[in-house]
């Protein structure tokens, strides 16, 4: 099953040459579900906005890319074109005030332009969720999208889940950060709810086998593994898989969803806007009411994964630095944003710090410093001064620096790496990162290696583009700064080029 996880067996082989649509194939679910499709035997087309951003993939090569907003249904319409199954795996988690509304029309937008297209089969996955308590706002929107591809379009599979186990997912990164930085815990009440998680290669099993359900299917399954734990239960577990001393937990009954977003986010590295949907979704009792789909899609021989083995599979594939998928790989594209590489600059005002330096090493030595940059090995000036500003950020909101990198020594476009998303990488000539900390404006920082009258040379520019009076004073209060943080991420990136060692672990 997924090689990011288990090894398991495939699922059913299916029909040649049938061909899937997948939507949110840059997101955790979706950049493990494509390769188990092209597994199996389908033919497999990718949805997004911006399909540049599937380019570094490794199974790019065998699938065909459509570039489309899942809110414009002619795009979809386009994309959809020809496909019997389509997957949507596309939500607004963490956008903004309004992502319901964003959620209902790209769903309706969806479910009115696969039944157009003619397509077989539609296959969603949604939220576990009780019937009859009020839900959070995500929970609901999530069963309403549901619905909504129940209702309007083709033949539709919904898929409900409750905690995905996995690595690099955002529910497995919450409860692995929670139960290792913290020995003594101090909890909210919803840590007593009932949970039935599911390990990630089941999920995938699931969706790959809803390719080839009859026709007439046209309804919600719940899916989860064996066990049904209360989160308390599962940090426990997990304390005993992962080696780690007993873990104490506390519940305190104060503590908010919103307070216990604020803790998770300055504890874990969920920022805020994405812990909040996550713990509000911990109110509730989240177990499976039926295993219908099993009918359709059986169980295999050995039975479905249970939590210690999950977990066993997760952190195996972080300690060998294997992560296929993070929960931080999708991002909401924005193609109206100005690039600082546009031939002619029509975005105002643009701040620029540039520098340059001679490398006594080869330029494949100093690409290699280049894109191992970040994660533990750090931006390679003043350790403090990045740490307060991850910290800061955080604090308003922010991502942070916690996300990391999702291979030490490998970027691909469009993944995060820290506090910045990987916007271009020219292998071997330059690496553009775009900010995604709370800024007033915009900010790119690019790190290139040239050949020139047969030297190595590290180039280095740091561009912002400021958002009103806010912005320009902002480029002017760290101005003084520059010279310490760019002027040494500029020196000590050589360095490390000219190590006998290639690469530090950078301060």
């Amino acid at each position: 099953m997924d090689q990011a996880d288990a090894g398991q067996t495939r699922p059913v082989t299916a029909d040649a040459g049938k061909l899937c649509l997948v939507t949110g194939a840059t997101g955790y679910i979706g950049g493990r579900l494509v390769p188990e499709l092209l597994g199996a035997g389908f033919a497999v087309r990718c949805m997004s906005r911006s399909p540049e951003r599937l380019r570094d993939y490794p199974w790019a090569p065998r699938v065909s890319k459509a570039g489309a907003d899942a809110t414009d249904p002619r795009a979809v319409r386009r994309a959809l074109d020809g496909a019997q199954v389509a997957y949507y795996l596309v939500h607004a988690l963490g956008t903004g005030r309004r992502f319901e509304e964003t959620d209902r029309a790209a769903a309706r937008a969806f479910a009115a332009a696969a039944a157009e297209a003619g397509v077989r089969r539609v296959v969603y996955l949604g939220g576990l969720a009780p019937a009859g308590e009020e839900l959070s706002p995500h929970l609901r929107s999530r069963g309403e999208v549901g619905q909504i591809m129940l209702e309007e379009g083709a033949p539709a599979a919904v898929l409900r889940a409750a905690m995905i186990l996995g690595s690099g997912s955002a529910s497995f990164e919450m409860l692995r950060y929670l139960t290792e930085r913290l020995p003594v815990m101090v909890t909210p009440r919803w840590v007593h709810s009932k949970i039935q998680p599911i390990a990630v290669q089941d999920v995938l099993r699931y969706l790959v086998g809803c390719a080839t359900l009859p026709d007439e299917v046209n309804r919600s399954f719940d899916i989860g593994g064996p066990d049904v734990l209360t989160y308390a239960d599962m940090m426990r577990r997990y304390a005993q898989v992962a080696g780690l001393c007993p873990r104490s937990i506390l519940p305190v009954p104060v503590l908010t969803p919103r307070l216990s977003s604020l803790w998770v986010g300055l504890v874990t590295p969920i920022p805020g806007s994405l812990a909040r949907p996550l713990v509000e979704s911990l109110r509730h009792d989240v177990v499976c009411g039926e295993h219908d789909i099993a009918a359709h899609v059986p169980d295999p021989p050995a039975g479905l994964v249970g939590f210690e083995r999950a977990v066993e599979l997760a952190l195996t594939r972080i300690r060998a630095a294997a992560v296929a998928t993070r929960w931080s790989s999708a991002v909401a594209d924005a193609p109206s944003d100005p690039l600082p590489t546009d031939p002619q600059w029509a975005g105002g005002s643009l701040y620029c710090d540039e520098r340059e330096r001679v490398v006594q090493a080869s330029p494949q030595r100093l690409w290699r410093v280049i894109e191992g940059i970040g994660g533990e090995r750090g931006w390679y000036s003043f350790p403090l001064a990045w740490g307060a500003r991850g910290l800061v950020d955080r604090l308003v909101g922010g991502v942070g620096l916690a996300r990391g990198r999702r291979d030490p020594d490998r970027l691909f476009v469009g993944e995060s790496l820290d506090f910045w998303r990987v916007e271009e990488i020219e292998p071997g000539r330059m690496l553009r990162l775009r900010a995604e900390m709370r800024l007033p404006g915009l900010a790119w920082l690019e790190l290139g290696v040239r050949r020139d009258n047969g030297q190595t040379v590290y180039t280095q520019r740091a561009l912002f583009h400021p958002r009103g009076l806010l912005g320009h004073l902002y480029w002017w209060a760290v101005w003084p700064w520059h010279h310490g943080v760019f002027g040494g991420m500029e020196r000590n990136i050589a360095l490390a080029a000219q190590s006998t060692r290639g690469l530090t672990a950078a301060g």
